[in-house]
């Protein structure tokens, strides 16, 4: 039987990785179903069967799962079977059956798992988990080189992994925040391996493509216009509709800022336009926002370069003048390791080439916070020159907001509550990039917004009661949930925890709020301000306080929702938790734990913590 030849896109070739990987998939199915030479049909020949794949993702906030959905879509373009799952859901997967596993996962906090693999991480990391000899396994990891514990996550998985008899597919890729170089270098090394160790007599058979796709066209310079195959086998244009890589143009309708004058704080509400995009979210979702940077901050880093900004610098092989690149292509806040290492090694006696050793990477973290890329710019004894300066930078990153509308009540619009970012640090003004972007400079102009879905943060069932505990912005999905069930008319109970730190000047949303209480769509509405008395009370003091009754509406299936700061609230709340089921259910702390534990694996304990 004669098998058409397959050809491979080359790294020289005038496309992205991205591109190359989804074109190298695409004629691989595309060859895959080129008759045989006449003389040689087989019509009668039965098709190889699929080989499965399970990929399995932790994600918090969605882009390792979006990632997976990637994988497994390529997957099924190169003759295999996903099965697509969380990794909390092994058990459902059949991992310990598996024989090919791909794994996705963020880390959350000090190296952690996200929130969707904390069971699983519990599970592997056991006396109970088992042996795999016969598993081939790849890992992904995300994370942020600012935390201490860089993909700490996917480590973990890494190696519990190999140390239960796993074989390691390819070597593990640790992303920074600006992953997509380096994991779609990833992503195409593993087709490769994979397909390598396939490989067999008539094993081309058994690359296959289920949808015809035509080719692919140019769209302008944006890179290609991509057609995909949905599940009823129809093609959708993915380029035409809005997102990460296409934000739509939101124009901003309302900045209003919600504290009172003698607030220490300056939190706003913000309210956008969607009409004239196919954007659509549910409460829960997330919005992303690009953000430009600091024009001051920006004219400040060209002088200490000594340009003019007009320069031309080379990014992924365009031109752009160095200002703008300055302005909405780089992170200008947070210093790069690369950069660190060349500014060490240039100004040997500024104090930070023994802040760069392994084990001092919390001193760096420290000695940095309330720094940007301009203090350590004016420790060098002379300026970089441009091209190599860009070079040692990070990409400009989305920020990532929580809705807090419900687009029932609030058609072809979406409302964000943002606390704006200004201090002093070091003898100069310091500025939030996003938050001070929409206060300041968004103005009449648009905002580049994008609908980051949620992974399950989600209100329950109409019927079923629901515990929020939202301090600060953090009421910012809460006030969407409430605005959802009003408009739906669900009849469930809704009980909101909310703190601040002054009644008088701090009670966000307080009219709103009051008038659900009043009309009882808001059956309890327990507050806490922390500087209203000489001793601090914050929420997680009022869920203890509330402990027996907060425990008979967890008894009768009450869903539990935190939304917050993750470093301390989230972790104080979780603890007043534990205690209320110890008071007021009678349990012991190892059967506190355990009953946490099943509401998080019923989906009733549910975070959307940052």
């Amino acid at each position: 039987m004669e098998i058409a030849r397959v050809p491979y896109i080359p790294e020289t070739a005038p496309f992205s990785a991205e591109q190359r990987a989804w074109l190298n998939g695409f004629l691989a199915g595309m060859f895959s179903q080129v008759p045989a030479a006449a003389g040689n049909a087989q019509p009668d020949s039965p098709r190889v069967p699929r080989e499965p794949l399970l990929i399995l993702f932790g994600s918090q906030t969605g882009t390792a799962e979006s990632l997976a959905k990637r994988l497994a879509k390529e997957s099924e373009q190169r003759g295999f079977q996903p099965v697509l799952l969380p990794l909390d859901e092994y058990e459902k997967a059949g991992l310990p059956d598996a024989k090919k596993l791909i794994i996705v996962s963020s880390t959350w906090g000090d190296g952690d798992p996200p929130e969707n693999a904390v069971k699983f991480w519990s599970w592997l990391n056991s006396n109970e988990a088992p042996r795999f000899p016969h598993l081939d396994f790849a890992v992904l990891g995300l994370g942020d080189r600012n935390y201490s514990d860089f993909c700490g996550a996917s480590k973990k998985f890494d190696v519990r992994l190999e140390e239960l008899g796993g074989h390691r597919i390819i070597p593990r890729a640790e992303c920074d925040v600006d992953y997509e170089s380096t994991a779609n270098r990833w992503i195409e090394n593993l087709w490769v391996r994979l397909a390598g160790a396939r490989s067999s007599p008539g094993a081309a058979t058994t690359i296959t493509n289920d949808a015809h796709l035509p080719l692919p066209a140019r769209n302008g310079q944006n890179g290609f216009h991509v057609i995909s195959p949905t599940q009823n086998g129809s093609t959708k244009d993915t380029l035409s509709l809005f997102g990460k890589k296409n934000p739509f143009p939101a124009r901003l309708l309302k900045n209003i800022v919600l504290n009172k004058s003698a607030s220490a704080k300056e939190v706003r509400h913000y309210e956008l336009s969607l009409s004239g995009s196919d954007l659509t979210y549910e409460v829960g979702d997330a919005l992303g926002i690009y953000a430009t940077n600091c024009p001051q901050l920006v004219d400040d880093i060209i002088e200490a370069c000594h340009c003019s900004g007009d320069e031309p610098v080379e990014i992924e092989g365009s031109k752009m003048l160095l200002r703008e690149s300055l302005t909405s292509y780089f992170d200008i806040c947070r210093p790069s390791t690369d950069l660190l290492s060349i500014i060490a090694k240039a100004a040997p006696d500024c104090g930070l080439v023994p802040l760069l050793k392994p084990e001092r990477t919390a001193d760096l973290k420290k000695s940095l916070w309330g720094r940007d890329i301009l203090d350590v710019l004016r420790l060098l004894p002379s300026p970089l020159p441009p091209e190599q300066f860009v070079l040692l930078l990070r990409k400009l990153t989305p920020r990532l907001y929580s809705i807090s509308s419900s687009p029932k009540a609030h058609t072809g619009e979406v409302h964000l509550i943002i606390s704006t970012v200004r201090y002093e640090s070091f003898g100069r003004a310091r500025k939030g990039v996003a938050s001070c972007f929409l206060a300041d400079r968004c103005g009449e102009n648009s905002a580049k917004v994008f609908v980051q879905k949620s992974h399950g943060f989600k209100p329950p069932r109409e019927d079923l009661p629901m515990i929020m505990v939202g301090p600060g912005t953090g009421i910012a999905p809460f006030r969407a949930f409430l605005e959802e069930r009003e408009a739906t008319g669900a009849k469930g109970q809704n009980w909101l925890f909310f703190g601040d730190q002054k009644r008088s000047t701090d009670f966000l949303y307080e009219e709103q709020l009051t008038g659900w209480l009043n009309r009882g769509h808001l059956t309890h509405l327990d507050v806490a301000f922390s500087r209203d008395q000489e001793e601090k009370i914050y929420v997680q003091h009022r869920l203890v306080q509330n402990a027996p009754k907060v425990w008979s509406w967890l008894e009768e299936g009450a869903h539990f929702y935190v939304c917050g700061d993750a470093s301390r609230m989230a972790a104080d709340v979780d603890r007043a938790l534990h205690q209320v089921i110890e008071r007021a259910g009678g349990k012991t702390t190892d059967q506190a734990a355990e009953y946490v534990a099943k509401l998080k694996s019923e989906k009733r304990y549910q975070r959307d913590i940052y």
